[in-house]
């Protein structure tokens, strides 16, 4: 019986650690449109900001791959210290477009996320991290 019982403790706790994370339903933006517009460069997203700040703060404590899920692989990752890592998806076209020359900074979204992934800052804003 106690090996039946350790079993079930050890499943759950697997399913708790490795539940699967989903994509976040956004009222008024269309994630999709996220996705296929890398680095900013058609300017679709741009669009859909104002929504955004709407809705920013709920995605306060959200793990990176409700991220991924939700807006596709981020245009720029950037590694800070204290095991930080932020996200920046460009809204404006960002430096790897074929745009010409880019004379200011492109704005971008920035997730901030902390050392056990979990996103702690989301910023609308042309400077860097």
């Amino acid at each position: 019986m106690p090996i039946r019982k350790h079993y079930l403790i050890y499943s759950l706790l697997f399913i708790f650690f490795f539940q699967c994370s989903q994509k976040m339903e956004i009222d008024g933006i269309d994630t999709d449109l996220w996705k296929n517009d890398r680095n900013g460069c058609k300017g679709l997203r741009l669009n859909e900001i104002e929504q955004f700040r709407e809705v920013k703060n709920d995605f306060l404590g959200k793990n990176n791959q409700v991220l991924i899920k939700t807006f596709g692989r981020p245009d720029k990752v950037e590694l800070a210290d204290r095991s930080q890592t932020f996200f920046i998806y460009f809204i404006e076209p960002g430096p790897e477009c074929n745009s010409g020359t880019i004379n200011k900074e492109p704005l971008k979204l920035i997730f901030r996320l902390n050392a056990i992934s979990k996103v702690s800052e989301v910023t609308v804003t042309t400077l860097d991290p």
